[in-house]
């Protein structure tokens, strides 16, 4: 498309007449930075108990928003993960302890009960039956 001579001059002096770039606006700094703003106990808590304590106390039915559940997961693992490493260095550490004996130097945990030496049919021997049978069903409950 082209243009006259006089429709060319004017598109020219309208270009210059057009409003100049504005300076671009001054970015606000985020709330984060500003040292008076006071943060609630659970944006610093970095204890994971003492958190999720102050989560259940400010969560009236008990949810808690996604972002501060992620933080106390993360709590959790970084506390894990330091109480690890605090337990294997302890365990790398030599200690002036004598080491313990080897006993059962052959077989693995026998599967059988040692029970006492009790006369067959007496009293003592039904309260041992009594007691084993006890321990099998609350073996079978909490399995």
């Amino acid at each position: 498309m082209s243009f006259d001579p006089r429709s060319l001059e004017r598109l020219r002096d309208l270009g210059r007449q057009l409003p100049q770039k504005l300076p671009d606006p001054e970015h606000p700094k985020p709330a984060s930075s500003k040292p008076s703003q006071k943060q609630h106990k659970v944006e610093t808590e970095q204890n994971p108990e003492a958190l999720f304590r102050e989560l259940m106390q400010i969560s009236p039915d008990g949810t808690v928003p996604e972002h501060l559940m992620a933080r106390l997961k993360e709590l959790e693992t970084r506390n894990d993960n330091q109480d690890n490493h605090q337990r294997t260095n302890a365990s790398e550490q030599p200690t002036d302890l004598p080491a313990l004996p080897k006993t059962n130097s052959g077989k693995g945990k026998t599967t059988r009960p040692n029970h006492p030496q009790v006369e067959p049919g007496s009293e003592e021997e039904s309260l041992y039956i009594a007691f084993g049978q006890m321990m099998l069903e609350d073996e079978e409950d909490n399995a």
